[in-house]
């Protein structure tokens, strides 16, 4: 579901700013391509204003509406517009140079950077994944499952809810004779990336037949639906009883108020755990010394008994190669703000993410640093 908003920030050097997020709101419709600002670049007889345009993870977007507002305190010298359209979206328009700012889940694929090697993606907080249902009467329980289970429910192998091996991770709960209902993301997502990732990591034929992406091949299930945009997986899953769907953590408030029920995930070490800031930081800490210069890391099924097994690092897809300097000097200063004033718990916490490593903020300001013109 595509959302777009225009907001003000600063270029300058880094200010010491209040860490108060202002009001939000959005405006519906908006292109990927960019709503009111498209391209990037300094204004002329704009006072030296430049225009970035952000574009990408629905996931990330209620971030970058806390870290924009609280982010134009200091300076009205850059206009910078963001709009959730999609890991895919972003992706695709910073690689092709509609967006400035490509958001996503995912990091890029190999392909990509071959083919366009001055392309880059900079962690710039952990997010996480839940997966959550609507099942009546059941709601209030967190029903164990696990990624076996799930890739049998998305791939039609397992169509109720009181299948064997749903109840045999569930002993004891009285599980309906309903059809399940799989909803899944219609557009390019880096929630489905994520999502399809711990399918594939914990089942080999899931592997095999469909493997991991943002725009995954869906097994033809009879009762599946898609949506666009995690708003629209909260949607389809509030108004379908027995729907099951993935959705990103920072939706967690969205999915509590509608009363929805999410699961306990079994993670690397067969434990099974519920998405909580201390399970999110476990699984984090015990990934932190993997991250390749590059950036680009799963962090699905981390080792630990008491880590959640999907999460992610939210990443900032960059051309290191601007046309203009003053963008790329805009981008480069907002992307530092980033990753130290807005990995503040401040922002964090309102989407239920976690800071970078101290690590890894080192590894993205070397990344940062590489943004050019």
């Amino acid at each position: 579901m595509k959302r777009i908003r225009l907001l003000a920030a600063p270029v300058t050097a880094l200010v010491a700013l209040g860490l108060v997020a202002s009001a939000c709101s959005s405006t519906p419709g908006g292109g990927g391509g960019g709503g009111s600002t498209p391209g990037g670049g300094s204004t002329p007889g704009g006072g030296g204003t430049v225009k970035l345009l952000e574009t990408g993870s629905t996931l990330l977007y209620p971030l970058f509406n806390l870290w924009v507002p609280a982010y134009q305190q200091a300076t009205t010298s850059v206009q910078i517009t963001t709009a959730g359209t999609g890991s895919g979206t972003g992706i695709a328009e910073a690689t092709s140079g509609a967006a400035q700012i490509g958001a996503s889940d995912a990091y890029l694929a190999p392909a990509i950077v071959q083919q366009t090697p001055t392309m880059e993606n900079i962690p710039l907080a952990i997010s996480a994944q839940q997966v959550n249902y609507n099942l009546p009467g059941l709601n209030s329980k967190h029903l164990n499952l696990s990624g076996a289970v799930l890739a049998g429910i998305y791939g039609g192998k397992i169509r109720y809810w009181d299948d064997p091996a749903i109840k045999a991770l569930n002993p004891g709960l009285a599980l309906p004779h309903k059809g399940i209902v799989p909803v899944h993301r219609a557009d390019g997502s880096g929630d489905s990336f994520l999502f399809t990732s711990y399918l594939s990591d914990t089942t080999p034929s899931w592997s095999k037949s469909v493997g991991f992406s943002t725009t995954p091949n869906w097994p033809s299930v009879p009762s599946a639906i898609g949506a666009n945009g995690n708003s629209g997986m909260v949607q389809a899953l509030q108004q379908t009883p027995y729907a099951i769907a993935y959705v990103g953590i920072s939706y967690l408030d969205q999915t509590d108020k509608a009363g929805l029920g999410y699961a306990a995930l079994q993670n690397r070490d067969g434990k099974f755990v519920l998405p909580s800031s201390d399970t999110i930081k476990a699984a984090a800490a015990a990934s932190a010394g993997n991250v390749p210069a590059s950036g680009a890391v799963s962090l699905i099924l981390s080792p630990g008994a008491t880590s959640y097994p999907i999460i992610n690092y939210e990443y900032a897809i960059v051309n290191t190669k601007q046309s203009d300097p003053a963008v790329a000097s805009a981008i480069k200063a907002f992307l530092t703000w980033c990753i130290t004033q807005g990995n503040a718990a401040t922002f964090l916490d309102q989407v239920h993410f976690q800071p970078l490593p101290s690590n890894t903020v080192q590894l993205s300001q070397q990344l940062i640093s590489k943004i050019g013109s």
